[in-house]
């Protein structure tokens, strides 16, 4: 961890990681990253046919490779990919990955999940090692959403019910997704403390309860 830069030395950078066949041109992913500077996608590769271990591995150069803090933003089969990475290779709280933006988890566990989702399961059950807020709709055809809210519960990540708008992909119509942006904000908010720290998880549970724009800015971690 020392070959890290001090952390408010930085701005955070913002990873995406897309799920099963990545994430097109309209998709809010795409958007965010031909929009926002700071942020870059993860190219995990085997898109259509991914891999656990692939995955995890190519999560694990990205933020290795990346300037710390590092924020990560993860859509259906990608939520798996961080679950993943964050039990396979553990971290201190918040650091170096210091938080996470969690859209419509895809559910791995379901009897009748496609082959390409069965390699991901179990879904970890472990708390993330971060602060964290977790998105789903009521209507997504991957996920019921109690058993979204059950993850977010074993995650230890702020749930958001947003309420029906499918697979909140593309085909949601959501175009840059103006909620999850301020979502995302909040998970920004409550990774640092101003004072060149992560948060406890108590106080990163605390502040993700609280819209950003309601809460004091953290002026190292904005932009």
């Amino acid at each position: 961890m020392g070959s890290f830069p001090p952390f408010e030395a930085v701005q955070p950078t913002i990873l995406t990681v897309p799920g099963l066949g990545g994430s097109g041109p309209s998709h809010w992913q795409t958007l965010w990253e031909q929009a926002r500077p700071d942020t870059v996608r993860v190219e995990l590769g085997m898109w259509h046919t991914p891999h656990r271990n692939g995955w995890v591995t190519k999560l694990d150069q990205a933020i290795r490779g990346a300037q710390a803090p590092v924020i990560l933003v993860a859509h259906s089969l990608g939520c798996l990919a961080v679950a993943w990475w964050a039990q396979m290779s553990p971290q201190p709280f918040g650091w170096p990955v210091a938080g996470a933006l969690l859209v419509a988890p895809a559910d791995v566990d379901r009897e009748n999940a496609p082959d390409e989702l069965r390699g991901f399961a179990p879904t970890p059950a472990a708390p993330l090692p971060f602060a964290s807020v977790l998105v789903a709709s009521r209507d997504d055809p991957w996920i019921a959403i109690d058993r979204a809210r059950s993850l977010a519960a074993g995650w230890g990540s702020h749930f958001v019910d947003a309420g029906a708008q499918g697979h909140l992909n593309a085909a949601s119509g959501l175009g840059r997704w103006a909620e999850g942006s301020e979502l995302l904000e909040r998970v920004i908010h409550a990774s640092g403390d101003g004072h060149g720290s992560p948060r406890t998880p108590g106080e990163a549970r605390a502040l993700l309860a609280v819209p950003a724009a309601a809460a004091a800015p953290s002026p190292h971690l904005r932009r």
